[in-house]
């Protein structure tokens, strides 16, 4: 399907590929990871052939269509499915010939036309679109809207569809859950596992590669690297070379170190200099291991907020809306010491219009609510990205917050958000939407609060930033309410989960695998109803589908119990065998003195990796039974 051979690839003066060979098979799914600024975006740029490479060559089957999403959208007045349906090229170039065959009365035409238009579906493809439109958050009401209604992250949407609705043999997507909620989020996936053609997916959300990508491939330091099996997969593949590059580096190090030493002492002596001459050409001979590049850019925590009352906040029976129409109704919510909330629920249900009241942003329709005097609000949300000062730097926007504080500190604190150097003191209007975002995130940390509030946090922010998020948010003292798509980062730092639906607030009995059922159970009851779909759900409805979902959950209960009881195990197992593996790699230990110590951590070596092996087999087994019962 695609060859890269000898590639190399430029932008200035930067070398971002260098020497790439790789093939990507027809039918792969393959993630493209790495950090920000390594290529991926240009490598998508070259396979569409905006770019040229500057060594080498890359070669595509002749033919093969490619589809990718468009970055703008024209403001135009055409109907959101109709833009939609422009995806789907053959389908208006056959529309197109029809419509002159028509004009012109030619039946012999015509019929050939229409059985070409069979053969591609194309009386099904509106339908197509529309279901498109559907999975990705649109109503049937929006589908006929024009397409300059729409807001930006609409739009995007809206791109992301036209990309899907074509018939394309290989399918390029850039970060497409930017713009996306959760439910949009699990539909794609489902949509992507059977896409029958090839992917190159660029994505920072853990969960979203491990659902879809067969392979990895990790653009690491001028190479591109395809690894077979998902992103938790590669992390562990990952894991192990970096370890034992370390090892052969620290080992080399010490080898260079010692001829370098015997060469600076004997070069001069005429007796020795023979001897120190054939230690430099073997030092120019020798190829030099790259330190193992494990440690994150990012290293921040929170500080540790003046105090912390208990509860934070009450809310008795609040009705929350815009211009006098609810939203939510009668929310009874308390926020306590400590709490760490996840809230889930439909696009439009509500979950940002709760974080937007917690906020402050907007006032209660009625209803009593009271936070404690002591209350300190950190606030994230996608908005305040553009209330940053286009022409401060950083290093400004922080010493406005704090102008006792010395320069250094304040460079040492942005430090820990990958802003360093100059880099600290640039103005921020150029920065990239993860820049912003990690500036933003710095504002907020900074300001030690303790009720943080986030609205799709992870939005621009790449893997190992998210990353880093999580484990400061894990060590975070206060209380916690968050709306996001990253189910990593849900699973990782929330313990209570809160279900926005029809008007209400409600606790939601289950973790993420039981709220994609639940997505399933809608989805079905809708269709089911298709001849009512413009009503609002009567609450007999709503009371079988949550006994549905009941149901489903107690059935599955003790598979999932399973799965997690694996996972744990795994998880020792595999920090075990790390263990093994660092003492392994000390020279010291392959002495004869050291002979009955390494056999013993051989045994113990294979008897984990055994251990491992069937604690993943039967992880593997247990989640592809649980995944059929799911369908």
């Amino acid at each position: 399907m695609l060859r890269l051979e000898q590639l190399s690839l430029r932008r200035g003066v930067r070398e971002l590929l260098h020497d790439v060979t790789c093939t990507i098979h027809a039918g792969q799914k393959v993630g493209i990871t790495g950090a920000n600024g390594t290529g991926k975006s240009s490598l998508f740029a070259l396979i569409r052939g905006e770019l040229h490479a500057d060594g080498g060559d890359i070669s595509i089957i002749p033919g093969t269509v490619i589809a990718h999403v468009a970055q703008e959208t024209p403001a135009t007045g055409m109907a959101a499915i109709e833009y939609v349906l422009d995806g789907d090229l053959e389908l208006r170039k056959l529309e197109k010939k029809l419509q002159q065959a028509e004009e012109n009365h030619d039946g012999g035409q015509l019929a050939e036309l229409y059985a070409a238009l069979d053969t591609i579906h194309g009386h099904t493809a509106r339908s197509r679109a529309g279901r498109l439109l559907h999975g990705l958050g649109f109503t049937a009401k929006q589908e006929e809207l024009p397409v300059d209604n729409f807001s930006g992250g609409w739009r995007m949407r809206l791109n992301l569809a036209q990309a899907l609705m074509c018939r394309s043999d290989l399918l390029l997507l850039d970060e497409p859950t930017n713009h996306l909620d959760l439910d949009a989020v699990i539909w794609l996936e489902g949509w992507l596992r059977n896409y029958e053609g090839t992917l190159l997916l660029i994505s920072h959300d853990r969960d979203f590669l491990d659902t879809v990508a067969t392979h990895i491939g990790h653009i690491d330091q001028t190479t591109l690297t395809v690894y077979t099996g998902n992103y938790s997969a590669f992390e562990v593949r990952r894991a192990e070379q970096l370890s034992h590059q370390q090892a052969a580096y620290v080992r080399q190090q010490r080898e260079i170190a010692h001829m370098q030493k015997f060469v600076d002492r004997f070069r001069a002596k005429a007796t020795k200099a023979r001897q120190a001459q054939s230690r430099v050409k073997a030092l120019e001979r020798m190829t030099i291991i790259n330190q193992a590049h494990v440690d994150s850019p990012f290293n921040f925590h929170f500080r540790p907020a003046d105090e912390v009352p208990n509860p934070l906040l009450k809310m008795e029976q609040v009705t929350i809306g815009y211009d006098n129409t609810p939203i939510l109704e009668k929310v009874k919510l308390i926020i306590g010491e400590g709490d760490r909330i996840g809230l889930l629920g439909h696009n439009g249900a509500g979950k940002s219009t709760l974080i937007k009241f917690i906020a402050g942003e907007l006032q209660a329709l009625s209803g009593k609510s009271q936070f404690a005097s002591a209350t300190k609000i950190g606030y994230f949300a996608q908005h305040q990205l553009e209330q940053l000062d286009p022409q401060a730097s950083p290093l400004l926007h922080l010493q406005r917050l704090d102008k006792k504080a010395s320069e250094q500190d304040l460079r040492n604190y942005l430090g820990g958000f990958a802003f360093n150097g100059d880099m600290a003191t640039a103005a921020v209007a150029p920065f990239s939407g993860g820049e912003k975002a990690r500036l933003v995130l710095a504002l907020l940390v900074y300001q030690k609060p303790n009720l943080l509030l986030l609205d799709e946090p992870t939005n621009h922010l790449d893997l190992e930033m998210r990353h880093a998020l999580s484990v400061a948010l894990q060590e975070f003292e206060g209380a916690l309410v968050v709306v996001s798509h990253d189910r990593h980062l849900l699973k990782t730092v929330t313990d209570t989960l809160l279900l926005v639906a029809d008007g209400k607030v409600e606790t939601f009995d289950g973790d993420l695998d039981d709220y994609r059922q639940w997505l399933k159970e809608q989805n079905r009851q809708q269709a089911s109803n298709s001849d009512i779909s413009t009503k609002e759900p009567t609450q007999d409805n709503r009371k079988q589908q949550r006994q549905t979902a009941a149901e489903q959950r107690k059935l599955t209960q003790p598979l999932r119990n399973k799965i997690k009881k694996c996972e744990k195990l795994m998880g020792s197992l595999s920090k075990d065998k790390e263990k093994l593996e660092q003492q392994l790699a000390d020279n010291d230990l392959y002495s004869k003195a050291n002979k009955q110590k390494l056999k013993d951590l051989l045994e113990q070596q294979a008897s984990i990796c055994k251990n491992l092996a069937e604690a993943e087999e039967e992880w593997m087994m247990a989640s592809e039974e649980l995944e059929i019962i799911q369908e």
